[in-house]
């Protein structure tokens, strides 16, 4: 079991001393802290400092490092992982990129642990890092999905090896380019995984990549001491052909046999090999995914689920705040069950820095959208919600988003603005709304010509709307405050 320190800006080394104090105490003695989520430094110089943080911190995770450390990491005797890494859209160079940093993460910087971020794309593609996980799974309302490169090239390095599984020492850089890695339980199994990716097809999202060669060869390996009796590997092979197109991933071929522990490979440019002596690896099998598809024009979603497997709605994607599935058990009536933020505080993390809390939904491409939902604000002092449409960005950016947001206040009033930030005020005049009452909003917009109804009466109505051109639909507050939302409905021509 691992636990993170998590703070990409910083970290408090009283604070983590003060946690495994308390794991201590509360018999959670088996969990383990890493830190600091961020850069080799400074965490890397405190542990050499601080005795008691050393104690604390059980292996030092860097984001995106590169492949590299720095030799004070390597003179703590932490453990080192890559504990973010990847963020690559999942073409084939993203697979080529996967199979280059997970092998040389260990060469070049002792990592024995490469985490993906993120491990399924299931998020809108238009959002920041769109596909840039190892499969891609962005159509709950189609079903559609797509299984990438980078899953045949984990499958190098996971359906042969195990927890508890150590690398040798005896690892390195091809003569030609590339690289090799080699693993064992310990117990005489044996596994091997090299690649050959070129530069140009394993280029990762950051840091840049210096530039290196790659070019055909033929590599003798020869097996020592305990593993010199090993007559025979299975191999397996993936083959990025960036030329043809036609991409050969993970393809069990015919054994290797050994003489004398040694046995010798022709590598080809962007190739990427496991030679084991696990005889379980297997090249899984998937029915053929449903067809893709447009998220609906028509929609809706009442939020009546007695039940929930899971605390969010389909289909909503929280962009600041948390938006759940609440039953309101004081109220019996038509909003017994709604969705609702739940955050009432600020998060302190880089992709907050809205004061807005914004929940997306539907096609990007929207452009003529009528949004309809009832809303029930619940911070007396500057309760605030909103409906929208054409919300043009999403995740850290979306502090900047341009849209067309319809407001209402506890204090009774609306506004109308083109930007999240409600910088550009399109219109506004009173409501008359006020907290603790249901109020249904109608925000619709087509072409350059918007309005805005209230319980079913024209609120407001503007002629010229010049952008952005189309995006999603979004609810959302203007704090972070607890605030209801029920009866969604959206519907696009």
């Amino acid at each position: 079991m691992k636990t993170k320190i998590w703070n990409e800006r910083t970290f408090d080394s009283k604070y983590i001393k003060l946690l495994r104090y308390t794991l201590d105490k509360t018999g959670l003695e088996s969990v383990r802290i890493v830190a600091s989520d961020n850069l080799w430094e400074p965490i890397t110089m405190s542990l050499m400092l601080d005795p008691e943080l050393s104690s604390a911190v059980d292996v030092i995770g860097a984001h995106y490092p590169g492949t590299t450390t720095v030799p004070q990491a390597l003179k703590t005797q932490k453990k080192l992982w890559s504990s973010e890494d990847y963020s690559t859209f999942n073409d084939e160079v993203g697979g080529g990129c996967w199979a280059r940093i997970l092998n040389q993460n260990y060469v070049n910087g002792q990592m024995t642990t490469t985490i993906s971020w993120n491990l399924v794309a299931s998020y809108y593609e238009e959002l920041p890092f769109g596909r840039d996980g190892l499969m891609t799974a962005q159509e709950p309302w189609s079903g559609n999905y797509v299984v990438e490169s980078p899953i045949w090239i984990t499958a190098h390095s996971t359906q042969f090896t195990q927890p508890g599984w150590t690398y040798l020492k005896t690892v390195g850089h091809l003569s030609q380019g590339g690289s090799y890695v080699a693993l064992t339980d310990g117990y005489g199994n044996l596994t091997v995984v090299i690649e050959t990716m070129a530069h140009d097809h394993s280029i990762c999202i950051r840091p840049p990549l210096p530039p290196f060669n790659v070019t055909s060869q033929n590599a003798t390996f020869q097996l020592k001491g305990s593993f010199a009796s090993i007559k025979e590997l299975q191999v397996w092979r993936s083959h990025f052909d960036f030329k043809s197109k036609k991409h050969l991933l993970f393809d069990k071929l015919t054994p290797v046999k050994l003489l004398d522990g040694s046995f010798t490979l022709n590598l080809a440019e962007d190739e990427v090999y496991t030679l084991t002596t696990i005889r379980t690896g297997e090249k899984g099998s998937f029915p053929e995914p449903p067809p893709s598809a447009r998220f609906p024009k028509a929609y809706k979603d009442n939020f009546d689920v007695r039940n929930p497997p899971f605390s969010e709605a389909p289909n909503f994607a929280d962009q600041t705040g948390v938006f759940e599935y609440y039953i309101n058990l004081t109220d019996p009536g038509p909003h017994a069950f709604t969705l609702r933020q739940v955050v009432t505080e600020r998060p302190i993390t880089w992709a907050a820095d809205s004061d807005q809390t914004v929940s997306v939904i539907g096609d990007y491409l929207w452009q003529n959208v009528t949004v309809t939902c009832d809303v029930f604000m619940e911070n007396v002092k500057s309760g605030g919600v909103f409906v929208a449409v054409r919300v043009d960005k999403g995740g850290q950016s979306i502090r900047s988003a341009k849209g067309i947001f319809f407001w209402v206040f506890a204090n009774g009033l609306y506004r109308v603005t083109n930007d999240l930030a409600g910088q550009t005020v399109l219109a506004e005049g009173a409501s008359g709304t006020r907290v603790f009452g249901w109020y249904n909003l109608s925000l619709s917009i087509k072409g350059q010509s918007a309005s805005g109804m209230l319980d079913g009466r024209q609120l407001w109505k503007i002629a010229e709307v010049s952008a952005p051109k189309n995006g999603w639909a979004a609810i959302g507050t203007q704090s972070f405050e607890l605030a209801q939302f029920d009866n969604f409905a959206v519907l696009a021509e």
